[in-house]
């Protein structure tokens, strides 16, 4: 970050106006007006009193060193990756604050990072989540006052359920509220709009990715509106949900795998190791195929890649659960089920 942006950033966590910063520094208010917009830089002499001002130091304030590129973001996060598969999330997560602590100010590395570590704790069935949720809930403090629209959202979004979980509900419902009630849909108007152009290419990348994202939704509403009806012992319901989810994904061309999750979670939460066995008798084969969404019309001209690697890692986390997760304790004993996981 360049230091017109890192005494912006940090005269805005002290809630400071430009012209508090100008009065307890003796300079003019345009001047840091200047210094923030690029224009100009502060006065040598002047560093050592701004740098207590912003609550940092001189180096930092000195520090020009660029933001990593997306690029070196990207390769960073694929070595995350290689290093919770070979030595453990905490391996990982070290190896993620220590990348963060030698770029303090870049946005995009701390939004990526923190996203992944998010996903991981899932993906690797973490155990002991909290003191990395800890964390991470911090990271998505900081990134919910970001200027950048998308990463400011999105973390408020990951910072709703934080505090949902932990009973909280004011506070949810006051970020709930706070997030933008209404815009104009983006991408909707431009594939509008390249249609008209006659870009049919990239209307096409629009819409497919509209489609996918909205079986995306009609999958997690479908879900919770599943678990609503089991809460509510409307069992005819929850499994008319479930059977919904599954012939929607199909429909769709979701990984095949996938189709299966609510019917699962049903046979799981009815304890039903009849069923819970059939399905994991479809499923987990299914885990094993790749997916790649180009292989389907609907998604023929976005770029997706197989998710075989993805698929793996999932089925890691679920035959884990299986034979040591608390709520599979109903299917284990059952001669069918060792059968099955004797197969794996």
């Amino acid at each position: 970050m360049k230091i017109n942006q890192l005494i912006r950033e940090k005269r805005k966590e002290l809630s400071m106006t430009q012209e508090q910063m100008a009065a307890y520094l003796g300079v003019s208010a345009p001047a840091v007006h200047k210094w923030e917009k690029g224009v100009t830089y502060p006065d040598i002499t002047l560093l050592p009193a701004l740098a207590r001002l912003l609550k940092t130091d001189v180096n930092t304030l000195l520090s020009f060193q660029e933001d990593l590129t997306d690029i070196e973001i990207e390769s960073f996060v694929n070595g995350l990756d290689k290093t919770a598969q070979e030595q453990g999330y905490e391996a990982a997560f070290q190896m993620a604050l220590d990348k963060i602590q030698e770029y303090p100010t870049c946005e995009k590395l701390l939004y990526s990072v923190s996203f992944y570590l998010e996903g991981a704790l899932f993906l690797y069935n973490v155990p002991q989540q909290e003191r990395y949720k800890d964390v991470l809930e911090g990271f998505y403090l900081r990134l919910s006052k970001s200027e950048t629209d998308e990463i400011r959202e999105t973390a408020i979004g990951m910072l709703i359920p934080y505090n949902r979980n932990r009973g909280d509900y004011a506070k949810a419902e006051e970020l709930i509220k706070g997030l933008p009630f209404s815009k104009i849909d983006q991408e909707e108007q431009l594939a509008a709009l390249y249609t008209q152009q006659g870009k049919y290419e990239e209307a096409k990348k629009k819409w497919e990715h509209r489609v996918l994202g909205g079986v995306s939704q009609i999958q997690t509403a479908l879900m919770n509106m599943m678990e609503i009806a089991l809460r509510e012992e409307r069992e005819e319901d929850a499994v008319f949900y479930a059977d919904l989810y599954e012939t929607v994904s199909r429909q769709f061309h979701v990984a095949k795998w996938i189709a299966y999750t609510a019917q699962m979670q049903l046979a799981v939460a009815q304890k039903d190791s009849d069923r819970c066995i059939a399905v994991l008798a479809k499923m987990l084969p299914a885990m094993k195929e790749s997916w790649n969404p180009k292989d389907s019309p609907l998604y023929r001209n976005l770029n997706g890649k197989e998710n075989t690697t993805f698929s793996k890692r999932v089925l890691d986390t679920v035959c884990n659960d299986l034979v040591n997760g608390e709520e599979f304790a109903f299917v284990r004993g059952n001669a069918e089920f060792e059968r099955l996981m004797a197969g794996l």
